[in-house]
């Protein structure tokens, strides 16, 4: 970056330069910022230097001096000025954008100043730009924006867009609440689980603590995307609240292909940038107002140190109407056209401008080719023929409908450089005729039926149907990651029987290779006793004793007791710790949490001195064996008596021989009977002591995947609840909002656009990338405009058809009956209790959302008058993944059976589960309490039941488990 303070031939003007980054604020220059910035500048005196770093600032130039040192810089008696101007500018195009407002912030603080203080010039700059307010000077040569037809289509789509935007103001901060609340769920969530833990044991702390260390890695990873997600969702809600009230324009294409050349063409402005270069360094959008129209001029595409296809295509696709992508005949290659299917992904409208490029500035043949061209316009714009347009369009046809999916788009062809042409002084004899030889005409012809025609429906595309398939990303990414995170729990659960397996085989191994040990030890022991007794049969206490142990320390008995138990659980912990690196290294866990080797703690010393003690008692027992000669004990005085004793009786008795025999013979009897009645003993502890070190390690490994698999469980639950709470209060919303539009449009009518009028009108849609959008009527509907034309003007395929009533959901009928009482008693009961809801079949059925304690719930109250039956339906949050549905039924089946009120139902067609309450009334009257009973059981019943469904789909417990433990539950509160 340049050094910004580096000496130069001036002073830069800063306060100057500080103006010029509110231009850019916002992530696009507007016409108005532009013209108010070089306002400003005639009036200051602005040096080289200043002029070069706005340059820089104004293409976003790698080497700008920051907003944040320029304002450190401005000098406290500009101030005043500097936050008054940059404030104008960004009001001046009519939005203040959260960019705009951050920077503004970002200055104030650097400044020292109060919020007080900047609310005082906030006012000022709005005052200023009410009262002088930037003139429009367009020089554009065409009618497009002062027709009749034009002003009306505009006012209407103004209109349109004022309605749809509500549905999708509320749509989007519906969704930024779910991605907001999904965030803070997981984190609390997880806290919850680290304060669990806290409460551990040494051993089972430190494996608590490795859990939480997992599981904190993979919550910052999803808490990093999901930041990105509402990113996402801020500035699409901002783009189309800055375009509201136009109907938006986007000219994308390779640099150089004609952009700049027909956005100057269309406003009439920027005829000075041509040509120069400016548009390949730009990292921003150049915007464009007039006349309710947006024109936004976009950097171009895959230029060297510009923008990614992707970070252009994202800057428009939240407010465009149509995207016009420029192409030129002698470069129509598939590349260009790779960066469609972002596009596509968000159902924009598409128009392809053919440029075809001529050279008429050439020195030596341009006024020859220009004449011939005049001369013969259709010529160069024939479709057959060696140098015909008809290959191109089949190719770009072609190339789109690999990346675009669908042919359905115009293609223009036109000559941009004859209509640039028709501008300049030098060209004012043939001006008419180079404009409308270059065919641009039937360009601004398709932008005019794009409004005036197609205005309408373009306009509920953007704000609606294009935002319904924008939040589909993030439904889809949270989708991705619960099936991720469900698979990954699968997973563990079969590591964790394999580990188990594992573990239970190197404990058994241990079990043997320490018993087999302890029995060598011995064995060498016993093994050494007849030469111990043969040599020292007549020895004293003191010799018998040191001898003894030097006999026990030369075959190693003391160091091999000492080591055997630790050696034997060094290497069983060392096998099961190779075996769970095997399973880190198995297991593909979300972010960094497969990465993460699992380490055990090693257990505390007690065991180690249990054994020790063990190992201590055994080898002083060795000694103790001729304890059975009462009354002495000791070692030493055991074998010193043993002998003198011996010595003395045989002395009187006994040959020499005689005496030495028995002596070695009872020293030999008694030791061997000790040290095998004790080699028992200690084998037993030895044994049981390992059983138990064998058993902690269990525990551990157990402690482990469990916490881990419920931490992974408690995430897949949160991501599934905001999936289900994302599609139903946005993505379905705006899906259904933009249907009823669509049939409106279709059937050539008008009506403003509300809940109600949705409700009555719709009863499903389905929407995908391949099929379209299929919308299910609940009348009978009569369609006026062709399917052919619907395709080719939104682009995206639209099916109708009325929806039939047995396959209805909640199974209500529609009947010419009219049932007034019943309804009306189901009516009054929901208005004496004070609930919201929506009449969606007019004395029929109501729709209601109620909160309880574990979940959301939408719910369905159903009259039939005809068949005297009420019924309500309280429908989970949480649709079943196919792979639990039988483990979900066989729930339901076992939850069924012991429910006095009501029943589970599953729909095996899309895994939507409902609990329903009803009665059939006869001749009775339905009054409050029995209304009252079948409503409160219904929503209490489903909220106890909805954490063991979840508990079966993403915890592993089975369905009869689930079942008996939340009967159980119920069982406990009765006693209670």
């Amino acid at each position: 970056m340049t050094d910004p303070t580096t000496t130069t031939d001036e002073t830069l003007d800063y306060s100057f330069l500080l103006v010029t980054h509110m231009v850019c604020a916002d992530q696009q220059i507007h016409n108005k910022e532009l013209k108010y910035l070089y306002a400003l500048n005639s009036t200051t005196k602005l040096g080289r230097r200043t002029k070069e770093e706005k340059e820089k600032i104004l293409i976003q130039d790698e080497n700008l001096i920051p907003v944040d040192f320029v304002a450190q810089k401005v000098l406290s008696e500009q101030q005043n000025w500097a936050m008054g101007q940059i404030l104008v500018m960004a009001y001046v195009d009519g939005f203040y954008s959260p960019l705009e407002h951050q920077m503004v912030e970002q200055v104030a603080e650097i400044w020292g100043w109060s919020n007080k203080r900047l609310q005082e010039f906030v006012k000022y700059a709005k005052l200023e730009n009410a009262v002088q307010p930037i003139k429009e000077d367009s020089t554009a040569r065409n009618t497009l924006w002062n027709t009749q037809n034009y002003k009306a289509a505009i006012e209407q789509c103004t209109k349109i867009a004022q309605q749809d935007f509500k549905f999708t103001e509320s749509a989007l901060q519906a969704a930024k609440t779910t991605l907001d609340n999904l965030k803070i769920d997981i984190d609390i969530e997880l806290n919850r689980l680290t304060i669990e833990h806290k409460s551990s044991g040494n051993a089972r702390a430190q494996t608590a603590q490795e859990v939480t260390k997992q599981l904190e890695t993979t919550k910052q990873s999803l808490e990093v995307e999901i930041v990105k997600k509402i990113q996402d969702v801020r500035e699409s809600l901002n783009g189309k609240q800055r375009a509201l009230n136009y109907f938006s324009i986007a000219f994308m294409g390779k640099t150089k292909a004609g952009k700049s050349t027909l956005h100057a063409i269309m406003t009439g402005e920027g005829w000075d940038s041509i040509g120069v270069g400016k548009q390949r360094t730009t990292r921003l959008n150049r915007v464009y107002e007039l006349e309710n129209i947006r024109i936004i001029d976009t950097p171009g595409i895959g230029a060297p140190g510009g923008k990614t296809d992707e970070e252009i295509a994202q800057s428009v696709i939240h407010e465009a109407d149509v995207i016009c992508y420029v192409v030129t005949n002698d470069s129509i290659q598939e590349t260009e056209f790779g960066f469609l299917r972002l596009l596509k992904e968000n159902a924009k409208p598409l128009i392809v401008l053919l440029n075809v490029h001529k050279n008429f500035r050439d020195s030596r043949r341009g006024p020859y080719e220009l004449d011939k061209f005049l001369k013969n316009p259709d010529k160069l714009f024939a479709l057959d023929g060696t140098s015909g347009l008809g290959g191109h369009i089949e190719r770009i046809r072609r190339y789109a409908q690999q990346h675009y999916g669908n042919d359905y788009f115009d293609i223009v062809p036109v000559m941009l450089l004859a209509a640039q042409l028709s501008y300049e002084r030098e060209h004012q004899d043939n001006q008419e005729q180079l404009f409308k030889t270059s065919q641009i005409k039937n360009f601004i012809d398709e932008i005019w039926l794009s409004i005036v025609k197609y205005g309408n429906i373009r306009r509920s595309q953007t704000l609606l149907g294009c935002t319904a398939v924008e939040l589909e990303k993030p439904y889809k990414w949270i989708e991705q990651q619960a099936e991720t995170f469900t698979n990954s729990t699968d997973r563990l659960k079969s590591k964790h029987r394999n580990i188990d397996k594992q573990i239970a085989q190197a404990a058994n191994d241990a079990r043997n290779s320490l018993k087999n040990e302890i029995e060598s030890i011995f064995k060498d022991a016993l093994n050494a006793i007849p030469s111990f007794a043969e040599t020292h049969w007549d020895s004293s206490e003191s010799e018998m004793k040191q001898e003894w142990e030097t006999k026990l320390k030369n075959i190693g008995f003391e160091e091999r007791l000492s080591t055997a138990y630790q050696e034997t659980v060094s290497h069983f912990a060392k096998e099961v710790q190779e075996s769970l690196e095997e399973i880190g290294r198995e297991l593909q866990l979300i972010g960094k949490l497969g990465s993460h080797i699992f380490s055990f703690n090693r257990q505390n010393s007690s065991d180690e001195r249990n054994f020790f003690r063990i190992g201590g008692g055994i080898l002083g027992l060795a000694g103790v064996v001729m304890a059975f000669i009462p009354p002495l004990a000791g070692i030493g005085l055991i074998v010193g008596i043993v002998g003198g004793v011996i010595g003395f009786i045989g002395g009187f008795l006994k040959s020499k021989q005689e005496k030495r025999r028995e002596a070695v013979e009872n020293i030999s009897s008694v030791l061997q009977r000790q040290i095998k009645e004790f080699k028992h003993n200690s084998l037993l502890k030895a044994l049981e002591q390992l059983d138990k070190t064998c058993d902690e390690v269990q525990v551990n490994v157990d402690k482990y995947f469990k916490e881990l698999i419920e931490g992974l469980d408690a995430i897949a639950i949160n991501l599934n609840l905001a999936q289900s709470e994302l599609l139903e209060k946005s993505v379905d919303v705006l899906n259904r909002a933009y249907a009823k539009r669509l049939v409106d449009w279709c059937c050539k009518k008008y009506e403003p656009l509300t809940q109600d009028s949705i409700d009555a009108a719709i009863a499903q849609v389905t929407r995908n990338s391949t099929d379209g959008i299929n919308i299910a009527t609940k009348t009978t509907i009569e369609i006026k405009i062709d399917s052919d034309e619907i395709r080719r003007i939104l682009q995206e395929s639209v099916t109708f058809e009325k929806q039939p009533k047995a396959t209805s959901k909640t199974h209500y009928q529609i009947g010419d009956i009219v049932m007034e009482p019943i309804f009306k008693s189901v009516l009054n009961f929901f208005i004496q209790d004070d609930w919201n809801y929506t009449e969606i079949e007019p004395g029929e059925a109501l729709r209601l959302e109620v909160k309880m304690e574990n979940s959301n719930y939408t719910c369905y109250a159903i009259v039939n008058e005809k068949n005297k039956t009420f019924l309500f339906y309280s429908n989970s949050p949480v649709k079943i993944p196919k792979n639990q549905y039988l483990q979900i039924a066989e729930f339901l089946t076992r939850a069924n059976y012991g429910l006095n009120i009501g029943n589970f139902e599953m729909d095996f067609r899309d895994g939507e589960v409902r609990y329903k309450t009803s009665i059939f009334l006869g001749d009775n009257e339905l009054d409050y309490p029995v209304i009252r009973r079948i409503v409160y059981s219904n929503l209490s019943t489903i909220d106890d039941y909805f954490p063991a469904i979840m508990k079966v789909i993403y915890g592993g417990m089975s369905a009869e488990e689930a079942v008996n433990q939340i009967e159980g539950e119920e069982e406990d509160q009765e006693a209670a």
